[in-house]
C-alpha cells in the first residue's frame, strides 16, 4: 500500500530499471525470498526490465539467496564495492589496504564489536567466539578464520563490516564517525556498521549501471530500508521506502510500501507489471 501522504505522480510504464535491497527489503524476516518475487521476476524478464539485486552482502551470498535467477540479473554486492552481471564484473572499487591495516588496530579498542575485513575472495575475521561464527554464515557464503587480520594479504578488500549484537548506531557508530569524510562510514542494518571507499556506496554503483545503460531516474524503481540505501534512492524518481525502513529512509524516499514481510517490494512489482501491460 502506498503512503497517501507521500503520493506523487506515479506512471510506472516507463519504468526500466529496478534495483531492490536485500535484508529488510527484498528478504522477509527469515532471510528468504518469496516464491511470489520469483514469478514477478519472470514477468519482469518478459517485458524486458533489468533487474538489480544491491546489498552489503558479500557477492556469494547474494547468489547463493538468489541462486535461481543468478545469471539474469544484476548484482551490486559489498555495499557498492563491486557489480557483477552473469558473473561479469562491471565495476568495483577497491578499499586501500593501507586504509584496512590503519583501521584494524582501531576497531580492536571498540568493546563488544567483531570486525570483518570483506576481501574478493572471501570473507576474513580474527574472533572465535562461536556465537558471531554461527550468524555470520548467513551473510557470508565464504569466510575464513585467521589469528591476525593484519596479516592478511592475498586478496583485494571491498569494506570492513563491523558488528555488534545489540545495536550498531548507539555502539559502534559514535566511535567511526569521525572517520566519516575520509572514508565512507555507513550504519547499514541494526547490528552492522560498514567502512569503504569514500566512493563505495551503492549510490556510485547504481550511478554506473545508469549510465552503461542509458537508463534515467525517472525510469529507475527502487526500494530499501537502511541508511547504506539512501543514496541509490536519491537516484531515482520511483524511489520506495519499506515500512519497515529506518526514519531516514521514509524522508528520503518519495514512496513507502508494505513491510519485507508483508511482501512489499512484491505489491509494487506486481502494480509495476499491470501498468507496463496496459491493464490500468
Amino acid at each position: 500500500m502506498l503512503d497517501l501522504q507521500k503520493t506523487m505522480k506515479m506512471d510506472l510504464s516507463q519504468v526500466k530499471l529496478v534495483v531492490t535491497d536485500m535484508d529488510g527489503t527484498l528478504l522477509n524476516s527469515e532471510g528468504k525470498v518469496s516464491a511470489n518475487f520469483l514469478s514477478l521476476f519472470e514477468e519482469l524478464k518478459r517485458l524486458d526490465l533489468t533487474f538489480v539485486a544491491a546489498s552489503g552482502r558479500q557477492y556469494h551470498s547474494i547468489v547463493d539467496k538468489l541462486h535461481m535467477i543468478k545469471d539474469e540479473i544484476v548484482i551490486i554486492a559489498e555495499n557498492g564495492g563491486i557489480t557483477k552481471q552473469g558473473g561479469v564484473t562491471l565495476q568495483y572499487n577497491y578499499f586501500p589496504k593501507e586504509e584496512v591495516r590503519h583501521l584494524v588496530p582501531l576497531l580492536r579498542n571498540i568493546k563488544d564489536i567483531y570486525p570483518v575485513i570483506c576481501g574478493e575472495n572471501k570473507a576474513y575475521i580474527e574472533t572465535k567466539e562461536e556465537r558471531f561464527i554461527n550468524l555470520l554464515s548467513e551473510y557470508y557464503s565464504s569466510f575464513e578464520l585467521v589469528d591476525d587480520l593484519l596479516d592478511v594479504d592475498n586478496d583485494n578488500f571491498f569494506k570492513i563490516a563491523v558488528y555488534n549484537f545489540e545495536n550498531s548506531e548507539k555502539n559502534i557508530y559514535p566511535h567511526l564517525q569521525h572517520l566519516n569524510g575520509n572514508i565512507q562510514v555507513k550504519v547499514s542494518g541494526r547490528h552492522w556498521v560498514d567502512l569503504s571507499h569514500i566512493n563505495t556506496h551503492k549510490g556510485f554503483a547504481l550511478k554506473n549501471l545508469q549510465q552503461q545503460l542509458n537508463v534515467s531516474e525517472e525510469e529507475t524503481m527502487v526500494f530499501g530500508d537502511y541508511n547504506n540505501d539512501l543514496e541509490m534512492l536519491s537516484l531515482a524518481y520511483y524511489s520506495f521506502a519499506m515500512e519497515n525502513a529506518h526514519p531516514n529512509v521514509k524522508n528520503t524516499a518519495r514512496f513507502v510500501t508494505k513491510s519485507n514481510d508483508e511482501e512489499g517490494v512484491e505489491t509494487i512489482l506486481q502494480q509495476l507489471i499491470k501498468e507496463k501491460k496496459g491493464i490500468l
